[in-house]
């Protein structure tokens, strides 16, 4: 390293190190939604849906559509991918046997559409349910996926 550019280096990080402890970049918006501690930590498939969305009602859809290998080679790590056709204000993924079935939960916002994709942590067999929240419905999508080797559980 050239100590020229050593010494640039030292000289931004500083100042930007003064800039924040003086309270000069303060973030103006926080754009992380509340976190969803009560459908998170929920032990039960009902009580996460619940809390998620205050409503279990939900429909079986062709709108939403799962993407997901039949059988998992490892439960550790497990590819998820949802797509839908409508808008969606929220996306979640449950897995019925995990000790807490809600695995995720995306806030979308002003009716995104379109794909998310995650891995998944799975302790078993167990079916998958995606669901989306589109304007006050809720639609579901559910696989059953079969795990081989271990994730949650050991």
């Amino acid at each position: 390293m050239k100590r020229r550019t050593f010494i640039k280096g030292s000289m931004a990080s500083a100042a930007l190190a003064v800039a924040a402890g003086a309270g000069l970049l303060k973030p103006t918006r926080v754009l992380a939604a509340d976190w969803p501690e009560a459908a998170l930590s929920a032990d039960q498939v009902d009580a996460a849906m619940q809390a998620a969305f205050g409503s279990g009602d939900v429909t079986d859809s062709g709108d939403v559509q799962i993407k997901a290998p039949l059988q998992a080679e490892n439960g550790a790590v497990v590819p998820i991918q949802v797509t839908t056709s409508v808008k969606a204000d929220k996306i979640a993924i449950i897995s019925e046997k995990n000790p807490i079935p809600m695995v995720t939960v995306l806030d979308a916002g002003d009716g995104a559409g379109g794909l998310y994709s995650i891995r998944i942590k799975m302790g078993e067999t167990s079916p998958v349910h995606c669901v989306v929240s589109s304007g006050g419905k809720l639609l579901r999508a559910t696989q059953e996926i079969k795990v081989t080797v271990g994730g949650c559980g050991g």
